[in-house]
């Protein structure tokens, strides 16, 4: 699975309740709802996140990105 975070236009903060639901049935697992940012993060196949972009009042689809860093004894540091 992919982590997103899909962000909402301004317009359509009042109904995010209808835009999660399209989210869903596009197949994203909803986690977590920031309204009061529009904000709306969850996961989704590899590949599908383009259609998660069709749904009404949906700005941007971002990958969440994850840094690892290496253990206090590993060579690097």
């Amino acid at each position: 699975m992919t982590h997103v975070s899909v962000t909402i236009d301004d317009g359509h903060l009042g109904a995010l309740d209808g835009v999660v639901q399209g989210l869903r049935a596009r197949g994203m697992q909803v986690e977590q709802v920031l309204d009061g940012l529009g904000i709306i993060t969850g996961s989704v196949s590899p590949g599908a996140a383009g259609e998660l972009a069709r749904v009404a009042g949906v700005v941007s689809v971002d990958e969440q990105l994850t840094y690892r860093l290496p253990p206090p004894d590993a060579a690097v540091q």
